[in-house]
């Protein structure tokens, strides 16, 4: 059966939420390392974006959406898929007694049931091949309590144990893998927090700083990579810290 020892250098990797952010650099990344990469985003293409970068957009918690995606996908690609990042998420900050229904069900739309439409259509087309590699976007939240994120909190503990299911049943031909960020300093981490948070943070976690998308981009990578031929079923902190004396508040 293929593993990751046999499979193609130049591989086809797709990003979701893969416009700005995280998922950005992620993207970048992979295409600096020499692979070919797509994005799946509910934005646009910016003109800017480097021309190599396959940008589809549709939205991760619409099933036909996810489809067409997959479907324009294997009409590019000739149906071959080695490595799915799922990043798409959003997270609305807002104490629980005033969480509305509303956005408690698009946080979930989004970071959960997005997650579990891509990875089951990318695994479908994985386990036909033999091989194939899927890296969750899961977070500290998702571990220890954070206030004022409860449904954020809920999906990335939802991604951990997803990732953990997925790896026990697509193993052997499949690795799956979790990657859970803390502090990185982002757009959205911008929209949702002033300069004074921001350093308030910072100097809390032990390495005094925020991480960068560029750092998150380089532990998927390793994850993707042949070197990590014999992880699977795994969630990896990239904090600074944060958590290890259980700092997150």
């Amino acid at each position: 059966m293929p593993n990751d020892t046999t499979r193609p250098e130049r591989m086809r990797v797709l990003v979701t939420g893969g416009a700005s952010g995280i998922g950005a650099a992620i993207a970048e990344r992979f295409v600096s390392d020499g692979h070919q990469v797509a994005i799946l985003d509910r934005i646009a293409r910016d003109p800017t974006a480097a021309t190599e970068v396959l940008h589809l957009v549709g939205d991760v918690t619409d099933a036909e959406q996810v489809d067409a995606a997959f479907g324009h996908l294997d009409r590019e690609w000739g149906g071959e898929l080695d490595v799915v990042v799922n990043n798409a998420g959003i997270s609305i900050r807002e104490p629980f007694l005033q969480v509305s229904l509303a956005n408690w069900n698009q946080v979930l739309a989004v970071n959960l049931t997005g997650v579990f439409l891509v990875a089951q259509r990318a695994a479908r087309r994985m386990v036909d091949r033999g091989s194939g590699v899927i890296v969750n976007i899961g977070s500290v939240s998702g571990m220890v309590g954070m206030p004022n994120y409860a449904a954020y909190n809920v999906t990335k503990a939802g991604v951990i144990e997803l990732t953990k299911t997925m790896a026990l049943e697509l193993a052997p031909s499949i690795r799956v893998n979790a990657v859970c960020p803390g502090y990185v300093l982002t757009a959205m981490q911008r929209a949702e927090y002033t300069e004074q948070m921001l350093q308030e943070c910072a100097a809390k976690i032990p390495l005094k700083r925020l991480g960068t998308p560029e750092e998150i981009a380089g532990l998927v990578s390793y994850l993707a990579s042949a070197e990590a031929a014999f992880v699977t079923g795994q969630s990896f902190v990239i904090d600074g810290g944060e958590v290890a004396g259980g700092l997150a508040s």
